[in-house]
């Protein structure tokens, strides 16, 4: 979350809380983090309003088939957000708590229906006070310093501490010490970045049975579009009965739901709250814990635990000792609330990856239309001539008009085969060839386009060049690519001139292919971003992915593109990769000599 202090972009925390007083809300992201629209953001702009619902005139719709048709608006007033309930048939929710009208923060979750909405919030910071301005640092010889280093500890003494937890003066002590270090593995774990969810579930829910001595564990979760509570995740310590199926009471579980409470039950028969004959006696458990696994502002589902003896242990050995505690309870409580978070925090970076590839694939959709659109437009325009053509019955005017349709088939022809290269990772077919037969091509292809722009192609292949090991199919794309806009580069140009060259370097033991042109080179602030995708400098005519395509198909090749660059005098492309010779033929068995 971030607020604006004099244009650079800060994080709220950070700002003291008279200079966050200061700060004036400016815009407003919503990004829906759980529901059908998981992903989906919108802005709302300072000054404004926006409507929530389901219906079509909502500036935020929600297709929730719980949220009302008009559920609720966001108004600014005086630099503040608020939102105001509209009398929807299920209610509005910030952090948890119902609301009519409700004055938002930065980060504040905003439930409507089974759909939940995080508010992010931008700002500006009106006033120059600021850290710098209140923090001096004292220069490493300044003479203001008098501080001195009185003692040091190691930056693993968190683990030192915990590692020998047993080592504590009191039981109690090294009760709360273990308790922390299995809540500081927990934490590991949630922060891991390589695993998913239900690997990171999966990890909490064993480490639980091992810690508190269940005989088995279950997660049951809250599915957020349906709201009913199913399994997740299932664990059963080393060595117990693998066949066995693990019957959770729907009783506790009701009850941990409604009350917001972890209960743990050592004899179902002496407990009041549930009644008897209920799922707890038939199952034979004697103990058993549930807990809550409460999120930031509401409850994500339970973790439950039991331990199972058979009604005829009870009979043989008599009172048998309680295995769950009142500390393991609260212990239990503690992991169940770890693993909720993890649980939001997860969803949260779902929705927000999911907003970003909407994003992506929205600004995909709109550059492809916009080029295909400019070539339609080409189509249009030959087939005009064409029909004129032909009702004059004027051969010329057809020829013309038909030569315009064939080159915009020829450009989307083009913008196909490079979508369908950019967008799939591949292995290159390599084959022995003949790097100057497939310049060679490229050039013959491309010499009628130059023509049209008046530009002279050059091609100067190296004198026997090796024969090496290469796709030819995708080497041949790459250079029609670099070919193709260095001679658009120089259509500007009175006297156009584009020369294409094959090398092989025996330094790097590699093979080039380079172009240069003399056209109008590329401006500095646009070097950086030619290789990228839907990036052109050409406008119109261009797609974007030419040269993004290029540099993929090097690339796989182990090589790779290169630019050199001069405003008005041109720019050289160097294309190269390393020279793979064949591999040796296989020695057939029994051919080995052997010398002694």
């Amino acid at each position: 979350m971030f607020w604006y202090y004099n244009g650079i972009a800060i994080s709220r925390v950070a700002i003291p809380e008279p200079i966050r007083e200061k700060c004036l809300v400016s815009t407003a992201s919503i990004l829906i983090i759980q529901g059908v629209d998981q992903g989906a953001r919108f802005q709302v702009e300072a000054g404004g309003s926006a409507g929530i619902g389901r219906g079509a005139k909502n500036e935020i719709r929600i297709l929730d088939t719980e949220v009302s048709r008009r559920h609720a608006t966001l108004e600014y007033g005086d630099g503040h957000l608020a939102i105001v309930d509209l009398g929807s048939s299920n209610g509005t929710f910030v952090n948890g708590q119902p609301v009519r009208t409700r004055q938002l923060a930065d980060g504040d979750q905003i439930q409507i229906g089974r759909s939940i909405l995080l508010l992010n919030m931008a700002g500006d910071v009106n006033e120059s006070e600021w850290a710098g301005d209140l923090v001096d640092l004292v220069g490493r010889q300044g003479a203001d310093d008098r501080s001195s280093i009185v003692s040091e500890v190691s930056q693993e003494v968190d683990r030192e501490l915990l590692d020998h937890s047993a080592d504590a003066g009191t039981q109690e002590l090294a009760q709360t010490l273990a308790n922390l270090q299995v809540l500081y593995r927990i934490s590991d774990e949630a922060v891991s970045p390589s695993i998913s969810l239900e690997q990171l579930l999966q990890r909490i829910l064993d480490l639980t049975i091992e810690v508190v001595g269940a005989d088995r564990g279950c997660m049951l979760l809250d599915d957020p579009e349906t709201g009913e509570l199913v399994p997740h995740v299932f664990a059963r310590r080393r060595g117990f009965d693998a066949d066995a199926k693990m019957p959770v009471s729907r009783s506790i579980v009701d009850y941990v739901l409604q009350e917001g409470q972890g209960v743990r039950t050592s004899d179902a028969r002496r407990d009041r709250r549930f009644e008897p004959g209920q799922s707890i006696l038939q199952a034979g458990i004697r103990e058993a814990m549930c807990v809550p696994m409460q999120g930031r502002y509401e409850l994500r589902g339970v973790v439950y635990v039991d331990t199972t003896i058979p009604p005829e242990r009870v009979v043989l050995d008599g009172v048998v000792p309680d295995k769950f505690s009142e500390e393991q309870l609260r212990l239990l409580v503690a992991i169940a609330r770890q693993a909720a978070l993890a649980i939001e925090n997860n969803r949260y970076q779902q929705a927000l990856l999911k907003a970003e590839r909407l994003a992506t694939m929205g600004q995909t959709i709109a550059m492809l239309s916009h080029h295909i659109k400019n070539i339609l437009q080409g189509v249009r325009g030959g087939s005009y001539l064409i029909d004129m053509g032909l009702k004059d019955h004027n051969e010329e005017l057809v020829h013309k008009g038909w030569g315009i349709v064939e080159k915009n088939q020829n450009r989307i022809y083009h913008l196909v085969m490079d979508m369908l290269t950019f967008s799939k990772e591949r292995q290159p077919a390599l084959e022995s060839a003949q790097l100057n037969e497939t310049v060679g091509e490229v050039c013959e292809l491309m010499q009628s386009r130059a023509d049209d722009a008046k530009a002279d192609l050059e091609f100067q292949p190296m004198p026997d060049l090796p024969v090496t090991v290469f796709d030819p199919e995708g080497i041949y794309r790459a250079v029609l690519n670099v070919v193709t806009n260095a001679i658009d580069a120089t259509e500007a140009t009175d006297s156009g001139t584009v020369r294409v060259e094959t090398g092989y370097d025996g330094n790097t033991d590699s093979v080039y292919v380079c172009v240069t042109d003399n056209g109008a080179g590329i401006p500095e602030d646009q070097l950086k971003m030619i290789f990228n995708a839907f990036e052109s400098t050409k406008g119109a005519r261009g797609t974007g992915l030419g040269l993004a395509v290029s540099r993929k198909i090097l690339r796989e090749h182990g090589g790779d593109i290169t630019v050199e660059t001069e405003v008005g005098r041109g720019s050289q492309f160097l294309l190269t990769w390393p020279s793979i010779e064949e591999d040796p033929q296989p020695k057939q068995a029994g051919t080995e000599t052997m010398t002694g």
